[in-house]
């Protein structure tokens, strides 16, 4: 290169093409990696520390295995089938999203432009104002972080090797359908089912298909689900305020813009966290006596998966009162409903992820049916005219549409979870050997998170007897 000459990343005809847009790109890779900060750290450091301390390094290493496989997923195949051309009418055509070709060319998902009956467009398809490498990036922390979520129902028990087969095909085969499907210009997208950022794609999908799995993995040891405590509230705590402040990026990311909107989203999504968090505490106090940390994050969970299917598109007190129902609702099905329902107390969903996320992502995808503002709609939405059952006109419809779609991602995903549990536990267990679950990290992996006991032995259980313990369940089997 020539003294003084710029190199061509740093000339304005390579670097900044006219449809460029520096502020939304800067943006959209900062909430990608907020929602890439929520899996990692944040979720391996929760999972590490939930669960009883023999089961630490498994579990974290859920996690990280399964940011990773998808990442290799995503841009082989799974991206193009969940953003792609259309092949069916909830499926992406696989292809790869590699070439440089196309992921510096500036980002454009064909299949959601809205059309009217004649054929004419309604709605033109959404071409946000940076390149597709961005938008790949952004989409493959959702895919992750949904795997991830899904994990903590199958914790302390699930085979190593199952889960590392489980990963690829449920993202190829269960994911990339419900994001290609109301996200991609799917048949859900087209119809007007509204799920802003990810309500039924992303928690209502896991909530499902990991009470599914753990249907078809089996529960845990008799002694881990009798007693089952955290070997570490306080880095339990740290995972959840991860997940927290990674929620700012999770829905403000989502209108593919540094726009009004995006502001909206991420001022209801602290609004109804707190709220519910505020609201589980409470009800623990007046039902038990006292508060929980394990609760109280249980609460903030649930509130920031209530926001998610309409973060920007509700009004502020909408997102109170969606914060008071999340508070509440997903507290009486896993403190009050669980325990009475034979069925569920036969499935082992170790942290509850079914409360946590299906029931409170059903929950957020309905309560948006009803408070979705029209002005707010606007400024996201292709449908026009879109609306919530409170302001009137189509309003009741959209409550309608929105009940169908959360209908079609739980019976998607108790359809194939199941087929995919099944062939896989036609070449490998699906659950850990007996005598594996007795001993944990050390059996699984050969290695041990903690190498010091109580009195300072090797923490290998089959030296101790657990009997010894209290038959009260403490932790977070409390909730679950």
């Amino acid at each position: 290169m020539a003294a003084g000459a710029v190199p061509l990343a740093y000339q304005s005809s390579t670097s900044s093409p006219e449809w460029l847009n520096k502020g939304d790109n800067a943006w959209q890779m900062t909430s990608a990696t907020l929602v890439g900060l929520q899996s990692m750290p944040g979720l391996v450091i929760l999972y590490g520390s939930i669960v009883k301390k023999k089961w630490a390094i498994n579990s974290a290493f859920m996690a990280l295995y399964a940011f990773a496989a998808v990442w290799i997923c995503w841009v082989v195949w799974a991206y193009n089938m969940s953003f792609g051309d259309r092949l069916l009418p909830f499926w992406g055509k696989a292809r790869p999203a590699l070439g440089q070709s196309f992921l510096v060319a500036r980002s454009q998902l064909t299949a959601t432009a809205v059309l009217y009956r004649n054929g004419s467009t309604e709605a033109e398809m959404l071409r946000p104002l940076y390149p597709a490498a961005t938008m790949v990036y952004f989409q493959c922390m959702f895919a992750s972080i949904t795997v991830i979520i899904l994990a903590g129902s199958l914790l302390a028990r699930m085979n190593i090797k199952a889960w590392m087969a489980f990963v690829p095909l449920w993202i190829t085969f269960s994911y990339t359908v419900c994001a290609f499907s109301l996200w991609g210009g799917g048949f859900l997208f087209q119809w007007g089912v509204i799920d802003y950022s990810g309500g039924y794609v992303i928690h209502l999908s896991s909530g499902i298909a990991g009470l599914t799995a753990a249907y078809w993995v089996g529960p845990r040891s008799a002694s881990d689900r009798e007693r089952f405590p955290p070997n570490n509230i306080l880095l339990v705590l740290a995972g959840r305020v991860l997940l927290w402040l990674g929620w700012t990026g999770f829905n403000g990311g989502d209108p593919y813009s540094a726009n009004i909107d995006s502001s909206m989203a991420v001022l209801n999504t602290h609004i109804c966290a707190s709220t519910s968090l505020l609201m589980w505490t409470l009800l623990d106090v007046v039902f038990f006596g006292k508060p929980s940390v394990i609760g109280a994050v249980q609460g903030m969970i649930t509130g920031l998966v209530c926001i998610t299917p309409g973060a920007g598109l509700v009004q502020g007190w909408a997102a109170i009162v969606m914060g008071i129902l999340s508070g509440s609702i997903p507290w009486y099905t896993m403190m009050v409903l669980h325990k009475k329902w034979s069925f569920m107390q036969r499935i082992d969903d170790t942290l509850g992820v079914f409360h946590t996320h299906a029931v409170a992502g059903f929950l957020g995808g309905a309560t948006t049916g009803l408070f979705a503002e029209p002005v707010l709609c606007s400024l996201f939405l292709s449908i026009p005219d879109s609306r919530g059952a409170f302001y009137g006109g189509d309003g009741g419809s959209q409550f309608g549409k929105q009940i169908a779609g959360a209908l079609f991602v739980i019976a998607w995903n108790i359809v194939i979870t199941s087929i995919i549990c099944v062939l896989i536990g036609l070449v490998l267990p699906l659950r850990i050997s007996d005598q594996q679950l007795l001993i944990g990290d050390d059996a699984v992996h050969g290695e041990e998170a903690y190498a010091i006991w109580a009195e300072g032995e090797l923490s290998d259980v089959t030296r101790h007897d657990e009997s010894r313990h209290s038959s009260v369940a403490v932790g977070v089997t409390q909730n679950v």
